[in-house]
């Protein structure tokens, strides 16, 4: 019975508040011409974005299957991996925390294929809002441009979670913004990916604050 609740019910009721409540929310952008610029981008990118930040990105990037969502594999986190594919995501199950390049070969595999990947900047676990290198290494593997994104709400609930997970209210203003990608060439040495690590650590706190 559990597994019927966790499998089945719990992910159509999830996905049925969501697409509910976020219908509710009131949607800006502040920065439209750099969603513009990856809208119309072809071929492989990678989305990035703070583990609180979650909630709304998932509704309103719904039913594009050629993005692809790392989900972890633990059973805390089946209800979020089938709410992902009634969404129309194509979700991969793995651990960023654990083995950063053993849980992205999917990933890799979907780039190499120029679809998209979505990957939580600061991992399962955090710590929030710093950036795991994951993202970084998967773009200096392919050479896929790694884009930032995030939300802000008001007015808004957050979560006395690690990451203070963000839930916006119902009606409220929700605010959109997207920053400029960042590129790494492929023979990019240890101390250039460190710098652009901390360069997506940098555009997301940027852009979060801008919507906070």
């Amino acid at each position: 019975m559990k597994q019927i609740l966790i499998k089945y019910i719990l992910p159509y009721l999830a996905y049925l508040l969501l697409q509910v409540w976020c219908r509710t929310l009131r949607v800006t952008n502040l920065s439209p011409e750099n969603e513009e610029y990856f809208e119309n981008l072809p071929g492989r990118y990678i989305m990035t974005h703070w583990h609180s930040r979650i909630f709304f990105l998932l509704f309103y990037f719904r039913g594009r299957k050629d993005w692809n969502i790392l989900v972890s594999p633990s059973q805390d986190a089946e209800v979020l991996a089938r709410l992902g594919v009634l969404l129309g995501y194509t979700v991969v199950r793995g651990s960023s925390y654990k083995n950063t390049l053993a849980a992205s070969k999917e990933l890799l595999k979907a780039l190499k294929r120029d679809e998209r990947v979505v990957v939580v900047a600061d991992g399962s676990r955090g710590p929030r809002h710093v950036a795991q290198v994951g993202s970084v290494q998967l773009s200096r593997i392919t050479g896929a441009p790694l884009i930032p994104m995030t939300f802000g709400a008001s007015p808004r609930h957050e979560f006395n979670s690690w990451d203070r997970f963000v839930l916006p209210l119902p009606f409220s203003k929700c605010t959109l913004n997207f920053g400029h990608p960042i590129t790494l060439p492929k023979k990019a040495d240890d101390r250039l990916l460190a710098q652009k690590q901390k360069e997506l650590d940098e555009a997301l706190n940027q852009i979060t604050e801008a919507v906070d």
